[in-house]
């Protein structure tokens, strides 16, 4: 029988606003995954936290390879085939969960292996919900979404298109600007959380690039 304590609605709450206050005071909220219980706050962040890693899990999905080409037509068997669109925001959606759900693990893994490696004990599971919280922008990144639609429509997951050239260059620009958002808390937490000076901060996260290095190796192994 689990013996933790639901957690109580004013820290539910805390940890909503702290889903904003990551873009503007990051280090307070690092400082709260590193200093507030565990017991009694984990159950507190877990909806945020879900919110978060799906969100950012859907903007991974939109800009990976098979999304951008997810409604080109083929022919299968001679047979034309083509998504619709109510498939398409259901695939999305789904495959955005698990996209979430697997980088929630691995990467995890990845940042806590690195800060091992620098000299941290902290837990497996600080270092997962450090990395949920970094990936605030990503998430934050499917406002831009809205705009890219309007502009091309279906056009956007369909090979070559008025959204090629420099409108495309132009959206990667700003896709780019959320990954090094994304990087950039990810270091200001590896420092905050495990209380790193900057180098051992960029030898944490290099050795947590290389760990990662090495699981994608693992289904080639295989």
């Amino acid at each position: 029988m689990s013996t933790r304590a639901a957690p109580t609605p004013a820290l539910e709450r805390a940890w909503w606003h702290r889903t904003i206050d990551v873009f503007r005071r990051p280090r307070e909220v690092f400082a709260a995954l590193r200093d507030e219980p565990f017991d009694e706050s984990a159950p507190a962040r877990s909806e945020p936290m879900l919110a978060i890693a799906w969100l950012a899990g859907i903007a991974a999905v939109l800009e990976s390879s098979v999304g951008v080409h997810t409604l080109d037509s083929h022919v299968a068997n001679g047979v034309l085939w083509q998504v619709d669109a109510l498939t398409f925001a259901v695939w999305v959606f789904l495959a955005g969960g698990a996209y979430g759900f697997v980088a929630y693990w691995l990467l995890g893994a990845a940042v806590y292996l690195g800060a091992r490696g620098a000299g941290s004990f902290e837990r497996y599971r600080l270092a997962r919900h450090l990395v949920v919280w970094a990936a605030a922008p990503a998430a934050l990144s499917l406002l831009v979404w809205p705009v890219r639609l309007a502009l091309y429509g279906g056009d956007v997951f369909r090979t070559g298109g008025p959204d090629t050239g420099a409108p495309n260059a132009v959206f990667g620009a700003i896709d780019a600007c959320f990954g090094v958002w994304v990087l950039a808390l990810l270091l200001v937490g590896i420092r905050t959380v495990y209380g790193f000076a900057w180098p051992r901060v960029v030898a944490a996260l290099s050795l947590g690039l290389v760990m990662l290095g090495l699981f994608a190796l693992i289904p080639v192994v295989l």
